[in-house]
Order: C-alpha cells, then structure tokens, then sequence
C-alpha cells in the first residue's frame, strides 16, 4: 500500500492526529515564553506540566463513554473542544492558572487522542490493512509545522495572545473532515476474560519509554538550544521542529522496514538509534549538532511506539486484542506528561544536558526488557 492510498483511507482520522499534532507543536515552541513569563525555575515548570496527566487521567474513562454516546461526531467535537483549549495557555500568567490551562488541554487532547486511535483500528479491521504508522506520521509532520510557524511568529514579535488563536483556528479547521461511519460495537461479553497481563506490563512499558522520550524532547528542545546553546527563538523552535520531521520520516518508512523485521528487530535498531541521538544533543556544542541528535533520536523513537502496539496486538488473543492495545496505550499515553514532569526536576538538579543524558539510560532499559516478549 501506498503512503498516499493509506492516507485517503484513514483520511477521517488523520485529520484528528494533524489537529493534535498542531496543538502540541505550538506549546512546545512556546514553552519558554511560558516559563519565562510565569518566573519559576526548572522544577516548577516541570511540575506544571504534569496539568497535562492529570486532564488526561480524567479523559481515559470519560473517552469511552463520549465515543459510544456521540457516535460519528465524537471526534469532530473533541477537535472542537481541544481548539477552544488551545486558547486557555493566554491566560497562563500564574502557575496555578497555567497548571489549569494544560490541565484542560490535557483533557481535551486525550479525549480526541483515544478516539482518534480507535477509529484509527476499526478501518484497519474493515480494510485488513496496517495503517497505524501512517497516522502518526501525519502527528508529526502537523507538530514540525506548528513548531516551525511557532517559531517564526515568536521571531515576528508576536506574543501569546497572537500565536495561540492562529492554531487554535487551524485545529478547528480540520474538524470537519472527521466524520467517518462508525460501526457498532461487537456483542461480545469480554467481562470475564482474563487479560495477559505480563504481555500489557512488557508492551506498555516498551511504548511508555518511548513516549517518555519523545515528550522530554518536545518540551525541553527548546529551551536546550535557547538557555544552553544560546540560540535564538526560531533556533529553539527548530529543535522540537526537527524531531517532528525526522519522527514523521521514520513512521513513513517504518511499515516498509516492518515488513522486513520482526517487531522485536525494528524495537531493538530504533532504541540504539535512538541512545546516539540523545547523547548526541545532550553534549552538542551548538544549535545544529543538537539539531542531529533531536533528528536521529526522532527516526527511532518514530517506530518504537507504534511497533510496541502492534507487538502487543499480535501476540494478544484475537478476542482480547482491543481490550490489550486498549491497556498498553493508555500506559503509554502517561509517558507524554509525567516525563517532562521528571526532566524538569533533573534540569533544576543537574542541568539540561544530564537531564537529556538521563533519557539515554531510559531508552537502553527498552533492550532488555524485548527479551522478556519471549
């Protein structure tokens, strides 16, 4: 299948992981000005950050309900939803009111990130076709854009109460090209099924690391090649820029190097990938060695996760494989919002760049936990 057919056949949900993609984008690159603005240190802008966990943690049971009861419009609405969140970040100028805003944006993007995904497995159902990479990979090329026009609005002199309704209106925009035939849920009792729960502890903590580094980038990238490296706004703003692109490239290709390797074989190359690259920009001595490391660490994680679901949908039982995916990618979604959580307490400890040497020594946990997939 073709990057452009799996694209027109997943077109519905696409449209929800560009809308994401372009929320995200955008706070990541403003992430300083967020910091800067509120004057707290590394820590408490860490702790802040973990608003986000906690909208979330309220959207993973209220998600499934909101699914069943709205039907088709389920995933426009959370856009909906998430585009009037992407506004709150403005008024953000205490940490209790920014811990608020990212608290709600949290809630608001899990919601449609849970939907988006399920929709995401019902047309692979339908079409017997794997189409999971690709819809990440449009996550990312929509979280290098925001990233890149973040930055480049920063440049301009614009502040927060200019940026952020420009994204809010493109989130908005791609509403209404979610709607999608949804079809009714099996009539199956799974009540007393038993679930392996080895294989959701070792898939979830597998897609949980990775996650992990992908969040610590997304939300420290800048603020490493602006405070450590001494680069400008659009330099900072190019950081988590680079790692959308280079992540996007990597999912891209991963359902073609997929077809060639196993899940436990593409797992194991992309965490050593991945390790090089962070070390790589934990140590840069400028902008664009850091630029390499964020760009190598963005192709191996891009497929970590996403090969970590679908290890975990093989070996699963056919008629417990929704409720296993269901398990691993929620554990998997924490990692988003505790991790730069953790990277600010180690920033404030140790410095950005021990901080981002610390990640390494997370992603090589992945390597021997694959051998317990055995």
């Amino acid at each position: 299948m073709t990057v452009l057919s799996a694209l027109r056949i997943s077109r519905a949900p696409v449209a929800a992981f560009m809308a994401v993609g372009l929320c995200w984008g955008c706070v990541a690159a403003m992430a300083p000005v967020l910091k800067a603005r509120i004057g707290v240190d590394d820590a408490t802008f860490g702790l802040l950050l973990l608003g986000t966990a906690v909208g979330l943690s309220t959207t993973l049971y209220v998600a499934p309900r909101w699914d069943k009861r709205l039907g088709s419009w389920a995933l426009p609405m959370g856009t909906c939803l998430l585009s009037a969140a992407v506004l709150l970040p403005i008024m953000g100028v205490t940490p209790w009111l920014l811990f608020l805003a990212l608290a709600v944006m949290g809630a608001t993007s899990g919601l449609t990130d849970v939907v988006m995904n399920s929709r995401v497995s019902e047309v692979e159902a339908r079409e017997g076709r794997s189409l999971m990479n690709v819809n990440h990979a449009m996550f990312s090329v929509a979280y290098a854009i925001s990233a890149l026009l973040t930055g480049a609005m920063r440049e301009a002199g614009w502040g927060p109460e200019q940026v952020f309704p420009v994204v809010a209106i493109l989130v908005l925009l791609t509403a209404p090209f979610q709607m999608m035939p949804v079809a009714p849920p099996p009539a199956t009792d799974e009540g007393h099924a038993r679930l392996p729960l080895r294989l959701v502890a070792v898939c979830a903590t597998i897609v949980l690391f990775a996650f992990m580094a992908e969040a610590t980038v997304e939300s420290w990238s800048a603020l490493h090649i602006e405070r450590t490296l001494g680069g400008g706004a659009a330099e900072g703003a190019f950081g988590p820029a680079m790692l959308g692109l280079t992540m996007a490239l990597g999912r891209f290709s991963g359902q073609a190097v997929a077809a060639r390797l196993s899940e436990l074989a593409v797992i194991r190359i992309a965490t050593g990938l991945a390790v090089v690259g962070v070390l790589i920009a934990a140590a840069a001595p400028s902008p664009v060695v850091a630029y390499l490391g964020f760009g190598l660490l963005g192709l191996g994680i891009s497929v970590i996760g996403p090969m970590g679901l679908a290890l975990a949908g093989r070996l699963a039982p056919a008629h417990l494989r929704t409720a296993v995916i269901a398990r691993v990618a929620v554990i998997g979604f924490l990692g988003f919002f505790l991790a730069p959580a953790a990277m600010g307490l180690g920033a404030e400890m140790f410095g950005l760049r021990w901080a981002f040497a610390a990640v390494a020594i997370v992603l090589a946990f992945i390597w021997p936990i694959t051998r317990a997939v055995r």
